[in-house]
Order: C-alpha cells, then structure tokens, then sequence
C-alpha cells in the first residue's frame, strides 16, 4: 500500500512538472516537489530491517 502511495505521489508530481515545463506552473516549485518524491521513495525501497541489538 506505501509503494502504491508513493508512485501516485510520483506520477502527480510528474505531471506538475510536465505543466511546469509548459509554463502553467512555476518549474522552482515543481522541480524541487518531484526531487523529494523520488528521494523518498527510492529511500523507502531501500529501508532494510536492521538487527540493532537487544
């Protein structure tokens, strides 16, 4: 259900950037919204269950 969540959050992000590329919305904000998408969904595919101990 997060993965899911998070390639929808990545495809809206996307086309806001495809908008911004046209000129409809400001690419500073755009750009930098698709970034963190990304980032946070490559860092949740990466989290791995770590042995931290007793």
């Amino acid at each position: 259900m997060k993965i899911v969540l998070m390639l929808l959050f990545i495809v809206f992000s996307f086309v806001l950037n495809i908008l911004g590329l046209m000129k409809l919305i400001p690419v500073v904000i755009t750009s930098p919204l698709l970034f963190i998408s990304l980032f946070i969904f490559i860092l949740s595919i990466n989290e791995r269950k770590k042995f931290r101990g007793y």
